[in-house]
């Protein structure tokens, strides 16, 4: 493909060969086990008693523990962002900056074997507050050991210049927000708002008849964040826990990183030499997270939350009020900004349209949003959901 002139200032050639191409795969040593999911929406602030409760699970649909649609990019050793980061764009820096997610009826249960097959997609080039900046795209094709078809994410990643990053920062942001003790009982009350819904909901349909254009669906708070909530998020995906996967090698430094910052991240032969250099919670481009220090680094005044984790925040709110005789189909998703150590996250949708689509399916489209408490967009996109439809009165005879 061709790609703008501003590209001139930040080569993106390399990108080129990969595109089309299916990835490399670093696959799961073990099936999924119960406790990964219950480690997932523990992390995930996603309280839906049918993922992690037995009795509660036993009860559903699906007759025991199932994990959130959600959960697909935990099986995954880059978060689903590897398909969107191939290629050498020299002198550096990249954040995901967004996904798009198609649902199929396909849960995944303890006892899969996920595989997840990675095309690079497309990329192209806009100036944006970091200058000449990257958008890359790549898929994400995820089935089980039978070869059903549990999702594909279409994730993007923004590369820039790295000079670009510490300059972004400003140091007014390098404190955490203070909360009184007034203000952390409204969020608490606000966030158990929240599980109440999914609690009232419980076994029950959410109809399609009941849902009219213009509702405004329940909103989803939690936080404040913190590094320790961060670093719960991290050990929840899979990969970072030691030995989990059958790793792939990986180039980081061809990704744009210095050595310094690279690290062993993940890395499969330092794996068996010294491992605590390849936990990215500590070493490596990730720990930028979870350390001020190399935030800045890259544009982020203090600790951060993961993409992919955002992503699923979206994921799980809007297939929390759904309930578990429907499902999300859709979703689009567009990262405005991170989820900083203080904040409170806060999600609100709106619905916009109803439809019937062409395997006679009846969906809700909404739009969402995902804010702080300042109003600060971190996230905004579009979704389409399937709802059950009341059934019709019984013929007589």
């Amino acid at each position: 493909m061709n790609a703008t002139a501003t590209a001139q200032t930040l080569d993106c050639s390399d990108i080129d060969q990969y595109l089309g191409k299916v990835m490399d795969f670093s696959p799961l040593r073990e099936p999924i086990a119960a406790n990964d999911i219950r480690r997932w929406v523990h992390a995930m602030h996603y309280p839906n008693l049918v993922h992690f409760d037995p009795d509660f699970a036993a009860a559903s649909r699906w007759g025991g523990l199932v994990a959130p649609q959600s959960f697909p990019i935990a099986t995954d050793d880059g978060h689903g962002a590897a398909p969107a980061c191939v290629g050498c764009i020299p002198n550096s820096h990249l954040l995901f900056a967004g996904d798009e997610w198609w649902f199929h009826d396909t849960r995944i249960k303890a006892g899969d074997v996920i595989t997840n097959t990675r095309i690079p997609f497309d990329y192209a080039v806009k100036e944006t507050g970091f200058g000449p900046t990257c958008f890359q795209r790549g898929d994400n094709n995820y089935t089980n050991q039978n070869g059903e078809k549990i999702a594909t994410q279409r994730s993007t990643a923004l590369r820039y210049n790295a000079h670009a990053g510490g300059a972004a920062v400003n140091p007014d942001d390098f404190a955490d927000p203070e909360w009184s003790d007034e203000a952390v009982a409204d969020i608490e009350a606000r966030v158990f708002a929240w599980v109440q819904m999914l609690h009232d909901l419980g076994h029950k349909e959410r109809w399609w008849d009941d849902v009219q254009v213009g509702d405004q669906l329940p909103e989803r708070v939690f936080g404040p964040h913190s590094l320790a909530s961060f670093a719960t998020e991290w050990r929840a995906y899979i990969v970072n826990t030691w030995g989990t996967m059958n790793l792939r090698k990986n180039d980081l430094e061809a990704l744009g990183f210095t050595r310094e910052m690279a690290g062993y991240e993940n890395d499969p032969d330092m794996m068996k030499v010294n491992p605590f250099l390849t936990d990215g919670a500590y070493y490596g481009p990730s720990r930028g997270h979870l350390f001020p220090k190399y935030a800045r680094r890259i544009g982020m005044p203090r600790g951060y939350g993961y993409g992919a984790s955002m992503g699923s925040w979206v994921t799980d709110y809007l297939s929390g009020w759904v309930g578990e005789h429907g499902m999300l189909v859709h979703s689009v998703s567009n990262y405005r900004g991170p989820a900083l150590t203080g904040d409170v996250t806060i999600q609100t949708a709106e619905v916009v349209d109803k439809s019937v689509d062409a395997e006679g399916r009846h969906l809700v489209h909404v739009k969402h949003l995902m804010t702080n408490q300042r109003g600060v967009k971190m996230c905004l996109g579009t979704a389409e959901i399937a709802l059950p439809k009341k059934p019709g009165p019984k013929k007589a005879g």
